[in-house]
């Protein structure tokens, strides 16, 4: 196990080691986070005009997904259709997003860019895309709370989304996150966005990207964690739960009264053998505290926030 106490925050991050050879192997490509699962694309966009922006997790062909929300005070969009009862089985994007409320707006860009392409859930009039979302609150970082993302950011953080290794730290999702608040701002540091992935013996991949903005008053960590094993929605709400204590592992207290921590799991289907909902499970939790510590070291300073890499021995 290594622990990693950031510096003077009062929000301890604790990086789980992954040595447990029956069960994770080294992922056998250069991609270490979410996009190493098949089918998945990522796109930040980051407002020049003031720091704010928003995250996409693009599955156009459609995935199975599922949600956990923690906390008395979430942010989300689409999520009762999440349940495993209801008749939309597939999303085809996930977006997270700061700006509290208003950064639910960026799912309205996602949704036309996917409209364009004429992706979404089959009607008899039109394909309509299925775009949950979840927010971070941000507005009392920097010096215009009238500036957050909109439907545009959402729109062009779709259309920048790749296949390919994902930016972390102070992007997208994580430009305005911070953490260790509850010491008082003079004890807070800059938070971030950051993603892991871990590799089961028979190719089955698990991954987790996660914005961490904790821990005081109207704030909350979000992401999301990814398979590529076939697993139905009555069997994802079991990761999506694992995975939550990977985040309580990484950011105490966590699950407080005044926030909204969501995670939503998605599995894409490749892997078709059967698998260890237990297994998936558990890297499921490992990964996603991989990833929060990983937003936190990658993060850049803004005004009042200091990065970790700028603290004295710094945890990069």
């Amino acid at each position: 196990m290594m622990r990693v106490t950031a510096g003077f925050a009062c929000c301890t991050l604790v990086c789980w080691g992954f040595a447990v050879p029956p069960i994770v192997e080294q992922p056998s490509d250069t991609r270490d986070g979410l996009t190493a699962i098949a089918g998945i694309r990522v796109g930040h966009y980051t407002l020049d005009s003031r720091p704010a922006g928003c995250a996409v997790v693009l599955t156009e062909a459609g995935a199975v997904a599922t949600v956990d929300v923690r906390g008395t005070a979430p942010g989300t969009r689409e999520t009762a259709l999440l349940d495993p009862v209801d008749t939309v089985q597939r999303v085809h994007a996930i977006v997270l997003s700061g700006g509290s409320a208003f950064g639910l707006s960026a799912a309205d860009g996602v949704m036309r860019y996917l409209e364009e392409r004429h992706m979404g859930y089959a009607t008899r009039a039109a394909n309509v895309p299925i775009v949950p979302d979840a927010i971070l609150y941000d507005l009392g970082v920097g010096d215009d709370p009238t500036i957050h993302p909109t439907a545009e950011c959402g729109y062009l953080a779709a259309r920048a989304a790749t296949d390919g290794p994902i930016t972390e730290g102070s992007v997208g999702a994580g430009t305005r996150a911070t953490v260790g608040k509850l010491g008082g701002p003079g004890r807070a540091m800059k938070g971030g966005i950051g993603t892991a992935m871990l590799e089961l013996g028979n190719g089955v991949r698990v991954a987790a990207l996660m914005a961490v903005n904790a821990r005081s008053g109207e704030n909350t960590t979000i992401g999301v964690v990814a398979t590529n094993a076939r697993l139905d929605k009555a069997e994802l709400p079991i990761v999506a739960r694992m995975a939550h204590d990977g985040l309580a592992r990484a950011v105490r207290p966590a699950h407080i009264p005044s926030d909204g921590d969501t995670i939503f799991a998605i599995a894409t289907g490749k892997i078709t053998d059967n698998v260890s909902l237990l297994r998936i499970g558990a890297i499921a939790a490992d990964a996603t505290g991989d990833a929060i510590v990983r937003g936190v070291r990658a993060a850049t300073s803004l005004p009042g926030y200091p990065s970790a890499g700028d603290l004295q021995g710094g945890v990069r």
